[in-house]
């Protein structure tokens, strides 16, 4: 059996009182302070994940730094940090270690962490979107969009997950709008894509303006904060959050009662997993990057298999292909850490077209 372990750390200051009950009574500040003098943790060993042709076991490690020290922080001490808790990893027995959450965005999207671990890095993006297109074909199934016809929109397109998605959603969506700040980057990706696909390509940047436009988003900055807020949204818009921390803001989830939101890259993950460790969802559910983790331990391919800012269309695919080998399956439509039934989507899809009537 070949062991795994993935990095995970608190989003936030509230967070930690998962692990620490004392920090809820702390101001974050403080605790944040007192993170940074904390040694990665063993959070918690991971047993029965069992796939038709091979089982495996192993750890989740905490690296203690919240979204925002990920981002706040000069590179060098969180690489540091990330690079001292895949070590852990190492002296526990990991043969792959995964990265999860920020820790996989910051600096060079761990190919400086590979370099300094003796075992594979990947940092599970090219499951994360597999999963995220999945999830967003068949919520626009379920709200009448046909991808063939929509305005599409792509935020954060420049990164690592983005870019590849839009380069797969160009062959499906004619219309794309990409998002991003890095305007050169933005600009090369656009062409490249004409180039390949033939597609319309605009780019934005007026996020604002591109999100009152679109039918369907799929949202992916490296952002600590939300960048989609109610009004933004057009009625009958599908969104599918892949960021972690999240790019949509709840307030929509309270207020827009005539929108789809969804998160990208939740999986049910095969046999009888148990991870010893609540981080929000329900037994048996995993974020997809932690799958791909699983899904890479299982088949014996240990490798640095997803690296850097360039996800290839090949690496998606090859990755589906293992996943549904090993029985991994997109845990269905989910709203903020909640399931979407058909039901409530379908009352979604009503109210919208009773305030496109009203228009």
């Amino acid at each position: 059996m070949h062991k795994f372990a993935f990095i995970i750390h608190p989003l936030d200051a509230s967070y930690v009182a998962r692990k620490f009950p004392v920090a809820k009574y702390l101001p974050a500040s403080l605790v944040e302070k007192l993170l940074l003098w904390l040694p990665p943790l063993k959070t918690s060993y991971i047993t029965g994940v069992r796939s038709p042709h091979a089982e495996t076991e192993g750890w989740f490690i905490s690296c203690p730094l919240t979204s925002r020290q990920m981002v706040s922080l000069p590179e060098e001490l969180v690489l540091d940090h990330i690079i001292r808790a895949g070590r852990l990893a190492e002296k526990l027995g990991a043969e792959i270690v995964g990265l999860g959450a920020m820790t996989s965005v910051v600096g060079d999207a761990g190919i400086t962490i590979a370099r300094h671990l003796n075992i594979p890095v990947t940092t599970g993006n090219s499951y994360t979107v597999a999963t995220a297109l999945e999830g967003t074909r068949k919520a626009a199934e379920l709200m009448g969009i046909d991808l063939t016809r929509a305005q599409t929109l792509v935020v954060g397109a420049t990164g690592a997950i983005g870019a590849v998605c839009a380069r797969i959603l160009a062959r499906e969506c004619p219309s794309l709008t990409l998002v991003a700040r890095n305007e050169q980057r933005l600009e090369n990706l656009a062409r490249r894509i004409v180039k390949d696909t033939g597609a319309d390509v605009r780019v934005s940047r007026n996020l604002k303006e591109a999100l009152r436009r679109a039918d369907v988003v799929l949202t992916v900055t490296s952002a600590a904060e939300a960048v989609i807020e109610p009004e933004d949204l057009k009625p009958g818009a599908v969104v599918c959050d892949v960021a972690r921390p999240r790019d949509v803001s709840r307030r929509v989830a309270e207020e827009r009662d005539d929108v789809l939101v969804i998160e990208g890259g939740v999986v049910e993950v095969p046999g009888e997993v148990d991870f010893h460790f609540n981080f929000g969802y329900p037994p048996g559910l995993a974020y997809a990057c932690m799958a791909e983790t699983m899904i890479l331990a299982l088949e014996g391919r240990l490798e640095n298999f997803t690296l850097g800012r360039e996800l290839t269309v090949e690496q998606v695919d090859e990755i589906s292909r293992l996943a549904r080998k090993h029985g991994f399956r997109l845990a269905g439509l989910r709203s903020f850490e909640r399931p979407m039934p058909e039901e409530k989507i379908e009352a979604i899809r009503r109210r919208a077209e009773e305030k496109a009537a009203c228009n």
